[in-house]
């Protein structure tokens, strides 16, 4: 153990100082008393510790303990267990220790901090079981999940120490559960930074690169900006508004997100900036009508875009952010979106839950805020619930959308976009929903499976004699939902998956097959089910017949044309055979390097696949997973499923690149939308056949009031091969939209 040199204790003592002397809550005597107490402790716990990075341990609570009171706008009590919030995981100070010196709230607030210890069976995993801790303490205290985000924060700002599989896993679980975790809590500063992070350690690259062009475009931005702004400082100034003005850049996650969902370059971002108007109230006049007021002002001067009004004042959205939107076309002829808010409004958007709770007291009715953190409370409170499934669908529930519908007496009802008139029916109480059998929305009768959209109003339709059906599960997308239907019927589900698995091992023995995981894989694909339990209780309740078990199972992957592929792990593994002959009988490799290991899978054994999710090719950022029977499978980097793996299986993580991809094939396919003519069928077909050498598989077109949707099914040898041929299908006249589709049946 290194000793602390006098530099690093000086600087210890500096940035401790730094915390008190800049905490705009912590006035009181006793209160910096506290603090110091809390300091001297935690200094004489982790002296002479070190984070990776190699400085002194003590200055990344102290760091925490800033972030959580300049940033998040917590006090006292949060600046102590920030201080704290590591003692108990990694020293010999015990919750016993911090009750006696702090009390009960404070011990209370440390444990759902401190991780859980010890092992875990193959069904379970830490990760999950360690977030579902720090979320039970939402029935107590939500400081815990406050804390937790600006420690989170920390970890992601000194990242660069940790070797690159720990940079993915915590980066991963980071994009998948504390950016929307921060976004559901109103943190929006904080959230922009996780997922920008998270996207330096995922894809450095790209990161870099779209950093370049903003820096490279930020003195035009800025000319913008100012142009834009002038006309309505003179109007607002007119009528005697006290406001700012400031212009942001999107974040550069936003971006890259922008640029993968609509397929586009960099260049046809339009949207980089926003203005916003922060307005400090006129008095004995409503904060609302001010903001429409402004509203008047600008759309005076620019001609605003009608589709994208949001009025988030009449009813401020779920995690309370409150303002007005209004997209305005500028004097260069872009459009621009601008913010408008007033200093509260403004406060509740920058600092969410906490500056959310110091206005509470504004208002009688119980905030959309409130309603999310009791139903996450009410799920909390199973005791049985799995982690992983309750890992699902605490995620599914931190949705960026939502849809507001309406009772039958005009009660109005937040929903997550995409929900169903069975949502509904759950969401107004659960006998309900267990009694539904349809609904009547805008008084026409619809089934339970309909999806709502904002300003539905919704008649729920129930029947003594109805029971809950396994496949309401596939109806509905919020925990409460889920929950409801999960509790009414668990002891029969148990029951139909012991049937379920009693009929396949019979069928499995009758027909001399051995259950393995490789069997599994294929029956999943086959009866489109995502694991055993699914497949079980299908089978259990007559869902799945098993006549066609044989087919099933002789069904050959749609990469059957690989002949093998090449992977290298640091541990050994055993060799799975690829081997097969694709179309042309050409011999076939294509290297892929996991982790830092050298050598080719024929050297090493390897036990590997490539994961149907997203269908990874060469060129693709791609990690690794592997399971616990020793395969590892290649997903893309950005798959969905990969990112929740890092949430759940960090520690299975296996980096991954490809080496080389020379004569290597893949199925690949592209979605296109376009203007309809005569000849586009050709057109298409001969840039990709013709100008590129590429097999076509199949390419169809439905054309339908002179648009037309198509698909193209082709081989490619890698990335490269995709970038370009989209580039040169956007030049055939009349194609609008090519999106490279990762998931498709054969």
């Amino acid at each position: 153990m290194q000793v602390f040199s006098k530099t690093e204790k000086q600087n210890i003592k500096e940035e401790f100082n730094d915390l008190i002397v800049n905490c705009q809550r912590c006035n009181k005597r006793e209160d910096k008393a506290l603090i110091n107490k809390a300091f001297n402790i935690a200094n004489d716990a982790h002296d002479n510790m070190r984070r990776k990075s190699g400085e002194p341990y003590i200055l990344h609570p102290i760091a925490v303990a800033k972030i959580a009171t300049r940033e998040i706008g917590l006090g006292v009590k949060s600046i102590i267990c920030s201080l704290l919030h590591d003692i108990v995981e990694d020293t010999e100070y015990t919750l016993k220790d911090v009750e006696h010196n702090f009390g009960p709230k404070i011990a209370s607030i440390i444990d759902g901090l401190t991780k859980i210890s010890g092992v875990f069976d193959n069904k379970s995993s830490l990760q999950a079981e360690n977030f579902r801790k720090m979320l039970l303490t939402l029935s107590d205290d939500v400081r815990v999940i406050l804390i937790k985000l600006a420690d989170r924060l920390h970890n992601m700002r000194t990242l660069d120490a940790l070797p690159p599989h720990k940079q993915y896993k915590i980066a991963g679980e980071t994009l998948y559960l504390y950016g929307p975790l921060a976004h559901r809590l109103g943190l929006y500063a904080i959230k922009n930074e996780l997922e920008d992070l998270s996207l330096k350690y995922q894809h450095p690259k790209i990161f870099n690169e779209i950093s370049k062009k903003l820096a490279a475009t930020e003195k035009k931005r800025l000319q913008a900006i100012n142009k834009f702004s002038l006309p309505i400082i003179n109007a607002l100034n007119k009528n005697n508004f006290h406001f700012e003005i400031t212009g942001r850049t999107k974040s550069i996650y936003s971006i890259w997100n922008k640029m993968q969902q609509k397929q586009v370059s960099f260049d046809e971002i339009y949207d980089l900036l926003a203005i916003r108007v922060i307005f400090k109230p006129k008095p004995r006049m409503v904060e609302k009508t001010q903001c429409w007021n402004i509203y008047s002002i600008i759309t005076d001067i620019y001609t605003p875009k009608p589709e994208r009004i949001r009025d988030w004042i009449s009813q401020p959205k779920a995690n309370s952010y409150e303002a007005l939107h209004v997209t305005v076309m500028g004097p260069s002829g872009q459009w621009i979106e601008v913010q408008i808010r007033s200093e509260r409004m403004n406060e509740i958007a920058e600092r969410g839950f906490a500056a959310h709770y110091k206005y509470k007291g504004l208002k009688s009715s119980e905030s959309e805020l409130d309603k999310w953190i009791k139903t996450i409370r009410e799920h909390l409170s199973n005791p049985n619930s799995d982690a992983l499934q309750f890992l699902d669908e605490f995620k599914l529930n931190l949705f960026s959308q939502e849809i507001m519908v309406f009772t039958p007496k005009g009660l109005l009802v937040t929903l997550p976009k995409g929900s169903t008139s069975l949502d509904f029916a759950y969401e107004i109480h659960s006998e309900i929903g267990n009694k539904a059998i349809g609904a009547k929305v805008n008084h026409k009768l619809v089934p339970l499976n309909y999806k709502l959209s904002s300003g539905d109003q919704v008649e729920i339709i129930t029947s003594d004699k109805q029971k809950t059906q396994l496949e309401w599960l596939d109806y509905v997308t919020t925990v409460k939902a889920k929950s409801a239907i999960t509790n009414s019927f668990k002891s029969e589900y148990k029951n139909r998956i012991f049937r379920g698995q009693k009929i396949l091992e019979s069928k499995l023995k009758e027909l001399n097959i051995s259950p393995s995981s490789h069997i599994f894989k294929k029956l999943f694909d086959g009866y489109n089910v995502s694991n055993k339990d699914e497949l079980y209780s299908k089978i259990g309740s007559e869902l799945i017949s098993l006549d066609d078990i044989d087919k099933k199972l002789e069904k050959k992957s749609r990469k059957k044309w690989v002949k093998y592929w090449s992977i290298q792990l640091k541990s050994s593994t055993t060799k799975i055979d690829k081997k097969s002959k694709n179309k042309n009988n050409r011999k076939i490799k294509n290297p892929l390097i996991i982790d830092d290991a050298i050598g080719d899978a024929d050297e090493k054994n390897i036990k590997y696949q490539i994961a149907d999710c997203c269908n990874p090719i060469p060129g693709d950022d791609v990690v690794g997973f592997k399971s616990d029977e020793g395969i590892t499978t290649i997903h893309q980097a950005t798959c969905n499923e990969a990112i929740k793996l890092m949430s759940s299986r960090g520690d299975s993580i296996v980096p991954a690149t490809w080496v080389s991809n020379k004569i290597m094939s893949f199925l690949i396919r592209l979605k296109i939308k376009g203007i309809d003519r005569d000849g586009i069928y050709f057109d298409l077909a001969n840039v990709i056949s013709n100008e590129f050498n590429i097999s076509i598989r199949s390419l169809t077109l439905e054309s339908k009031n002179g648009i037309f949707d198509g698909k193209v099914d082709c081989y490619v040898h890698g990335k490269d091969d995709i970038t370009n041929l989209i580039d040169k299908l956007y030049k055939v006249n009349g194609i609008d939209e090519i999106i490279r589709e990762e998931k498709f049946e054969d």
